[in-house]
């Protein structure tokens, strides 16, 4: 009786699911989702390790954390958690503005930047728009411009690396926006300034922008917009905490470009998109430049630590200026299941980049566990 009982049951969430989506937007039906990396605390479960037995380098993450005095910062703002944050984040972005040398009324706070790619196509994307972006970039562009119902346009890029000629080549009188990630993911790959200048100066008006600088502050020297946003050309750059600055769990980032653009980017902005212990915590993590530049130096040392190490194993590595490694294992899906049932998380790549996986920078011992568990997997 509770057999049938459940096959009843059964039919009437279908028909309720059946109604559901036949009253939902079309486009929403066939939109993909996004798959982070896989959880420390479900490879522990489903492997029988402890929670420290397991090392993740899948999502790209800070493994020495946050500076000290983020966390300091977002434990006194729970004393005041009963409190709406402050709305737009004045302090915040003034204190933003004062780094890159603009004005508070350049810079947009998202929900990290992720959210502030979404508010650009709430803003700018439309139904038979175009969407350039390279075929081996942040799936996240192809993800916002499919739920805007605009095209994604997938542009080659030969040796992994973005190819600026072949992006301008792609644009019609349909593009709406350019994204540019530099470093790249999944590749961390770049661009130069120079590459950038001159291909965002040969711009068609009706054509908008985006550098993505995720990695940037992993780089002693990234590419600079001011000059481009002091021309008048519309672009936008896109900063986060979640990479160098550690704070990816409290879900901040910004973007920055003209007042104008800004100001329509906070049209669309939902009131207190930010919590107030993320806007202390990364005010506090800006104040501490020693604690940036030590992880800078500690990833770039750790670089070189998994270079060295896939080298020993004549293993292809494509050369990163972020905070990870693009490296050819030949099996990618099952490299990584095998790293897996060693305690090791890294990143599986989607078919067109299958004889991949993308491995995080971790500390030392992490990197020294990992290379251990990559050379048993390849030799099983």
């Amino acid at each position: 009786m509770l057999f049938l009982d459940q096959i009843e049951l059964i039919k009437y969430y279908e028909i309720i699911i059946m109604k559901l989506s036949h009253l939902a937007n079309s486009r929403i039906l066939d939109q993909p989702t996004y798959q982070p990396g896989k959880p420390i605390e479900v490879v522990a479960d489903q492997y029988g390790f402890r929670i420290d037995e397991v090392c993740k380098l899948a999502s790209n993450e800070n493994p020495w954390g946050a500076s000290p005095n983020a966390i300091e910062a977002g434990k006194k703002a729970l004393e005041n958690v009963h409190r709406y944050p402050e709305g737009s984040g004045s302090t915040l972005r003034k204190k933003i503005a004062n780094l890159h040398g603009l004005t508070s009324e350049q810079f947009i706070l998202g929900n990290g930047s992720n959210e502030v790619i979404e508010l650009l196509g709430h803003v700018f994307m439309q139904p038979g728009d175009e969407i350039i972006l390279g075929e081996h970039a942040f799936v996240v562009y192809k993800l916002v411009s499919l739920l805007m119902g605009a095209t994604p346009v997938a542009v080659e890029m030969p040796g992994l690396r973005h190819d600026l000629e072949k992006m301008r080549d792609a644009i019609t009188e349909k593009t709406k926006l350019i994204f540019l990630p530099s470093p790249n993911n999944p590749t961390g790959t770049c661009n130069s300034e120079d590459e950038i200048y001159s291909f965002v100066r040969s711009l068609p008006e009706h054509v908008i922008f985006c550098l993505d600088e995720a990695y940037a502050e992993y780089s002693q020297d990234p590419p600079d917009l001011k000059p481009l946003i002091a021309e008048g050309r519309k672009v936008i750059g896109l900063r986060t905490f979640s990479k160098i600055h550690g704070l990816a769990g409290l879900r901040i980032g910004y973007g920055y470009g003209s007042p104008e653009m800004i100001d329509l980017l906070q049209l669309s902005r939902q009131p207190f998109n930010l919590n107030s212990i993320a806007l202390a915590s990364a005010s506090a993590a800006l104040d501490d430049e020693d604690w940036v530049s030590q992880c800078r130096r500690r990833n770039a040392a750790g670089l070189v630590q998994v270079e060295t190490g896939c080298k020993k194993m004549d293993l292809e590595i494509i050369p990163s200026r972020a905070n990870f490694l693009l490296i050819k294992v030949g099996q990618g899906q099952k490299v990584f299941e095998s790293l897996q049932e060693r305690g090791i998380i890294s990143r599986p790549m989607p078919p067109s980049l299958g004889q991949y996986i993308r491995l995080s920078i971790g500390t030392e011992e992490e990197n020294d566990r990992s290379l251990e568990a990559l050379n048993v997997s390849l030799c099983n």
